[in-house]
């Protein structure tokens, strides 16, 4: 039995569609906390972090809309999942666009750093996230969380938790992408982060990538953090994202990837973002979201 701390993050500033501020109470409607009580952890729910409504906030510069207020919430959440692994607990941040993963991967990185340890990134997503703001076709910072992680871009972005660098790229694993902007691809090939998309996992078979995948983030780190976008699944399993792209995992490569993240027993925090209800079908997308964080928190056929 592991100690876990919920934490909800309704943030929809970072993105363009608007809705996916509901995505943690459709994932609590589906029973989550229970769920994973019913795994035989102890769950503590934390509620939600405060976050502003666009229509209060100053968007700020056009290629880094709201940035100001999502540094802020990032902050506050990096706070909240830092304490809780002083606490022993394992955060598991629900989001939210991808924004939130600034905050979520800076606590986990605050605590290990502080130990001298080193943290390692495993993001499921159908994008790259590492645009930034002098790149950006759109100014939407959830499209930019990855980069910041790694110490590129806004400063205030970037040195959420009090430093820069939360991971480095060595370390940093992509599985499932298949939707990069054109300058977006020179950045990610520079960035020194190991990709693969869904081509390699034709090619090859999820197993064989996931297992590449999780190898890349563990080697020579202490822990892995998973940052899951729905957005990784085939949209016609996930409907309600705000950013969806055809040919994405099926449900059992989904479920695959996330049981051999629990097999490598080296989890140290994970997120899922992007749960946008007011684009689903019967909140069916927030339930394959919980049925995956089960199968990360280790739920087993057998």
């Amino acid at each position: 039995m592991s100690k876990v701390l919920l934490v909800g993050v309704p943030l929809d500033l970072g993105g363009n569609r608007r809705g996916v501020d509901m995505g943690p109470s459709a994932l609590r409607i589906t029973g989550l906390a229970e769920r994973i009580r019913a795994l035989g952890h102890d769950v503590i729910d934390s509620g939600d972090v405060a976050v502003p409504l666009p229509e209060l906030c100053d968007i700020g510069h056009a290629n880094q809309k709201y940035s100001g207020p999502i540094a802020a919430v990032c902050e506050d959440l990096c706070e909240r999942v830092y304490a809780g692994l002083g606490q022993g607990r394992l955060p598991v941040t629900i989001g939210g666009d991808h924004s939130v993963a600034m905050g979520s991967v800076a606590g986990v990185a605050r605590h290990f750093r502080e130990r001298e340890r080193r943290l390692g990134l495993l993001r499921f997503d159908a994008h790259g996230d590492m645009n930034t703001p002098a790149s950006t076709n759109s100014g939407n910072v959830h499209g930019m969380s990855l980069a910041h992680l790694l110490g590129l871009g806004d400063e205030r972005l970037a040195s959420v938790g009090g430093f820069r660098g939360k991971v480095r790229a060595e370390s940093v694993a992509l599985i499932g992408v298949r939707d990069l902007d054109d300058r977006e691809k020179k950045l990610v090939a520079d960035s020194g982060v190991r990709v693969f998309t869904m081509k390699d996992i034709d090619q090859r078979g999820v197993s064989s990538v996931t297992q590449e995948a999780i190898d890349t983030a563990a080697r020579g780190t202490d822990g892995i953090h998973v940052s899951l976008d729905i957005d990784v699944v085939d949209p016609s399993l996930a409907a309600g994202v705000g950013t969806p792209k055809k040919g994405g995992l099926t449900y059992r490569e989904a479920h695959l990837c996330l049981e051999m993240v629990a097999d490598s027993k080296r989890l140290a925090g994970i997120d899922l973002v992007e749960v946008n209800p007011i684009l689903d079908v019967r909140n069916a997308t927030a339930e394959l979201g919980t049925e995956l964080l089960l199968s990360a928190l280790g739920k087993r056929i057998y």
